[in-house]
């Protein structure tokens, strides 16, 4: 009979139906524990965003990998901080508390680059903001400390990783001992975590005590002697009080391949090896687990949670970037090296997502980090600590080849049920620019360019895009015609949507000026623009603190007052009416009146007739829309 009913739905019904009988979310509840028989979990998950069950979401992959080892898994996700109560609700674990703050450091989730509180979560149930602590990570391990003692608590996600070391905080404005002293953790996880996450797992499970777990590559720890095989970095007290010994322990941390130590005060924080990115197959079998692939239907009443929505029909297909800009945390979580799924996992993954009720035909996006990233850089296990792949210009060795990319492309866009596949995730122009074969650039203009293109020259000033560790002007220059050339030879009309970043360190009045003139001269209107934003654990907020590039121990001049901050800004956006004041006090201060006229004549009144959309003049590009993904930099 339930066959026969079955059998009169339409098939996305079906799908689901059947999917469901076989899946179901981690328990949240001891009513949930009850149905599935389970007294006592192994481990419970305490994080800072809602309770998404889906791979683009950290806490459900760890949940869903510890699972698949035969471990017991319950969520905990924003809880009650302000007491311990809401942290017992799954009863005590029998191995151990995990905890993350989510898949943002939660004061960047807070407060934008201005420090002003955000009015939105998007991570939260129907994005509403409050929904977890400032310092997450620190606030939850303190009250399961409260509530439970001396039960081990794990700690990983971005804002363990990125704060593994004593790391110089914007929000507060002064030098922060690492996470793992404040959160009173007992290990810490940085980088992805899988790995990591079940052989600690096998480890409590065998009897072996937390504190004795000191070995395992992408984890740090405190105890109370150096081991004698680490290398020692300046230690708290003094990058806390010389910016040149914050400086030299920034580099450190980039460049040491092995176990790392800082002593902070009468403690030492030994942060082990970057564990090994894992394999293909090991990839695979991640993505393949049996997530429900939306948030839990207890957030049904309150809309949702908007972030599953840029995410529900897109595909992750690798990850890493070997790109390293100086600003972008990636390098300092994911690491450097590329590993990236293989073609039967991913279309696996497709066909059943063309069965979802809500799926128009449309896949968002098919990449990673940096989307034409598939492998690489040049073949070796480890990235090369006193060198760049692409800056600043493109290793010899580098590997440029996007055939195997391409041809993930042609069999997805060749599904049934698949209307486009676009490709809306970071684009690497200066590594297409490398391809003598243009078959790619062809291809993603022609079948997976929704009508914009996003990608990040970020500015165009030589020694501003020095800082930031990316290629010149001359090759954006470069990209943008042949974008140009080949929409117009396949008679459309499509734009380049530049992604530019105010007040990076190195970048001066009179390089935010000469950034105006070319957005005028190649008439681009951006939207939207970035401040750049000191986020821990990155070279560029190094540079920010200490005003120093730490690879060269160079001066950096960082625009740091309120004012010269939004007098950049301004000059992004220079044609907007409400910038008028302040471009044109920017151009004073910058020693250039004479462009008041040529500049912002017309902007007083908000009268400026110069068109936002078209083709640009010299093949620039044009009015961009949208908003800067968050979660990238």
């Amino acid at each position: 009979m339930i066959i026969l009913a079955l059998c009169v739905l339409h098939i996305p019904d079906l799908f689901d139906i059947l999917y469901a009988m076989d899946n179901q979310f981690l328990p949240v509840s001891k009513n949930d524990m009850a149905q599935r028989g389970i007294d006592a979990l192994d481990f419970v998950f305490v994080v800072g965003d809602a309770y998404v069950d889906h791979p683009s979401f950290g806490h459900a992959v760890i949940s869903r990998v510890l699972e698949n080892a035969g471990f017991t898994v319950g969520i905990i996700a924003q809880p009650d901080w302000r007491d311990k109560t809401d942290f017992m609700r799954l009863g005590r674990p029998r191995l151990a508390m995990l905890v993350a703050s989510g898949n943002m450091d939660s004061m960047v989730c807070h407060y934008t680059a201005a420090k002003k509180l955000r009015s939105e979560d998007y991570y939260s149930p129907g994005g509403k903001a409050g929904k977890r602590p400032d310092r997450a990570t620190i606030v939850y391990c303190n009250r399961i400390r409260e509530a439970y003692g001396d039960v081990p608590v794990i700690i990983g996600g971005v804002e363990a990783s990125l704060r593994r070391f004593a790391h110089y905080d914007y929000w507060d404005d002064k030098v922060r001992r690492s996470i793992l002293l404040d959160s009173r953790a007992d290990i810490l996880v940085f980088g992805m975590g899988e790995r990591q996450i079940v052989e600690i797992a096998n480890r409590l499970a065998a009897g072996e005590k937390i504190k004795s777990i000191t070995g395992i590559d992408g984890t740090a720890f405190v105890q109370s002697e150096k081991l004698g095989d680490a290398a020692e970095i300046p230690d708290f007290e003094s990058v806390r009080a010389d910016k040149r010994q914050y400086a030299l322990a920034t580099r450190l941390q980039y460049e040491t391949e092995g176990r790392i130590a800082q002593r902070h005060m009468d403690k030492w924080l030994v942060v082990n090896k970057s564990a090994e990115p894992l394999s293909q197959s090991a990839l695979d079998k991640v993505y393949a687990l049996p997530y429900m692939r939306t948030y839990h239907p207890d957030y049904e009443a309150e809309g949702g949670v908007p972030a599953i929505t840029e995410v529900k029909f897109s595909i992750a297909s690798s990850r890493g970037c070997f790109g390293a800009c100086n600003f972008c945390s990636i390098n300092f979580h994911q690491g450097r090296i590329v590993t990236s799924r293989s073609h039967s996992s991913i279309l696996a993954e497709a066909k059943k997502m063309v069965w979802d009720k809500d799926f128009k035909g449309y896949i968002h996006d098919v990449g990673g980090p940096t989307a034409n990233f598939r492998s690489g850089p040049c073949g070796k296990k480890t990235a090369c600590t006193n060198r760049q792949c692409l800056f600043p210009a493109p290793c010899k060795n580098l590997k440029i080849d996007h055939k195997d990319y391409l041809a993930l492309l042609r069999k997805l866009r060749s599904l049934d049920r698949v209307k486009k596949v676009f490709v809306r995730s970071g684009i690497r122009f200066d590594y297409m620019m490398c391809d003598p074969d243009d078959t790619f650039f062809r291809e993603l203009v022609e079948h997976h360019t929704s009508g914009q293109l996003k990608v990040a020259p970020e500015h165009i000033s030589d020694g501003v895009l020095k800082r930031m560790g990316k290629p010149s002007k001359e090759v954006y220059n470069k990209f943008s015609g042949r974008f140009y050339d080949i929409n117009a030879k396949l008679g459309k009309k499509q734009f380049l949507v530049p992604y530019l970043m105010s007040s990076h360190p190195g970048s001066t009045l009179n390089d935010a000026v000469a950034l105006a003139l070319y957005l005028r001269d190649n008439r681009i209107s951006p939207e939207q623009v970035q401040d750049f934003y000191p986020t821990p654990g990155t070279i560029s907020t190094c540079m920010y603190y200490t005003e120093l590039d730490p690879r060269t121990m160079e001066r950096v001049y960082v625009p740091k007052s309120y004012e010269e901050k939004q007098m950049q800004r301004a000059l992004l956006q220079y044609r907007k009416p409400q910038n008028y004041h302040l471009v044109k006090k920017a151009l004073i201060k910058a020693g250039r009146p004479d462009l008041i006229g040529s500049l912002i004549g017309g902007n007083a009144h908000g009268n400026d007739t110069r068109r936002e959309s078209g083709f640009p003049k010299n093949k620039g590009t044009a009015s961009p829309r949208g908003r800067r993904p968050e979660g990238k930099r």
